[in-house]
């Protein structure tokens, strides 16, 4: 399964298609997305909407239908700014809800590629971020 990319994007933005061609609706792009993540009780709505193990909201029932096409198609259809959004919101999962991504992953991502393609980022970052610290010390 391509990258989990899209998951998210589909709890953010509610994966109602726009009435651009090939392109989700940018309706719900300007969401606190900071809000949803210390909102625990709405986070794990969605949660469990996606997993089904409850009654969804309509725009979770959208998310949950709609949410395989854009995994599979590696969110070719979101804007930069859900891409952003989702990107967030499973880095988020990943380092402080590992009980939510564990379970969303194994639904959704089984192969774990997502988590992988992030924890490299994250590494190659701090790396990168260790390497100018040293860099600049040698310059002091």
């Amino acid at each position: 399964m391509k990258n989990m990319i899209a998951l998210f994007v589909w709890i953010l933005f509610h994966s109602v298609l726009s009435e651009e061609p090939n392109k989700y609706t940018s309706m719900y792009d300007n969401i606190d997305l900071q809000e949803v993540v210390h909102n625990e009780r709405l986070l794990k709505n969605y949660v469990n909407c996606l997993l089904e193990e409850e009654r969804c909201t309509p725009d979770g029932a959208e998310l949950r239908r709609n949410l395989p096409d854009a995994v599979e198609n590696d969110c070719k259809k979101c804007t930069q700014k859900q891409k952003e959004g989702a990107d967030f919101m499973m880095q988020y999962l990943i380092d402080n809800k590992p009980e939510y991504w564990n379970l969303l992953q194994k639904k959704y991502d089984p192969s774990g590629s997502y988590r992988t393609k992030y924890l490299e980022a994250k590494n190659g970052a701090v790396q990168e971020e260790n390497a100018k610290e040293s860099s600049e010390h040698h310059i002091i």
